[in-house]
């Protein structure tokens, strides 16, 4: 891959995450409803990264392979955050930021999402690299990238619904530490952060120096989900709504890595 080809992708990833995200904006200052921008979100990288993936690799079997991962991700997890949405007026972490930027809100909304846009070019840039990739398929890597996938996804589904079938008992005052959630306190973002590391796996070649590129997407959605807009605010809104309950919690059962309770 030439530098001019690596520029004209994350032109075509830095444009279309933008165009996206602006429309979310748009939807956003519409209905003020801001739940559903991580659906708007998720979406955007999907589509974004599955168009990519198949254009710039021209339909190669990898690619395919590649484009099918980001379909089923973006598909599972829009489905599921646009379910959690629906009937809510807001996310309670977005709601929070629109209350402290008081008038300046749409404004502020605005460059949030187009933050989150520009957050999401390293991911997106994963999936097109790992379908670039000039090796045949199904390497040891790639099969090992398979499986890796599969669990993030299964782990990822199971985690969502164990929440959701411990809230619909009608304890949603109370903390949920059943199945997944007794080894780890976010174990939907650990089995996300696992899903970016099959990207790697197909995209590192000996013969193509850009796919090493491709760690930067787990390397992002790590960042992302434990340090700025994951953990950060959600374990804030926690510990303000359940109190000594949440942190009991904290105490006992890691935060992010599965792992034996304390």
């Amino acid at each position: 891959m030439t530098w001019q080809t690596f520029l004209l992708i994350v032109g075509y990833i830095f444009v279309s995450l933008t165009l996206f995200m602006t429309l979310a904006w748009l939807a956003w200052l519409r209905t003020r409803n801001s739940g559903w921008v991580d659906t708007a979100w998720s979406l955007s990288c999907g589509i974004t990264g599955v168009a990519g993936a198949l254009w710039f690799a021209d339909l190669s079997p990898r690619a395919v392979l590649v484009a099918a991962f980001a379909a089923l991700w973006s598909l599972r997890l829009g489905v599921h955050l646009g379910q959690r949405t629906r009937g809510k007026a807001d996310d309670p972490r977005y709601a929070a930021l629109i209350s402290d930027w008081g008038q300046d809100a749409p404004r502020q909304m605005f460059w949030f999402l187009q933050y989150q846009a520009w957050a999401g070019l390293p991911l997106v840039l994963s999936i097109v690299l790992a379908a670039l990739n000039p090796q045949a398929l199904w390497r040891w890597v790639d099969v090992l990238a398979v499986a890796v996938m599969a669990v993030a996804l299964i782990g990822e589904a199971v985690a969502d619904d164990q929440l959701r079938r411990y809230r619909g008992r009608g304890e949603r005052n109370g903390v949920c530490d059943i199945g997944l959630w007794r080894y780890s306190r976010h174990p939907n973002y650990f089995f996300e952060f696992l899903s970016w590391c099959a990207y790697p796996l197909l995209a590192v070649s000996l013969n193509e120096p850009w796919g090493w590129l491709a760690l930067a997407g787990p390397a992002t959605i790590y960042w992302l989900l434990v340090h700025i807009s994951g953990i950060p605010p959600l374990e804030e809104h926690m510990l303000r709504t359940r109190g000594d309950a949440f942190r009991d919690y904290q105490r006992r059962t890691n935060a992010f890595f599965p792992g034996p309770r304390k």
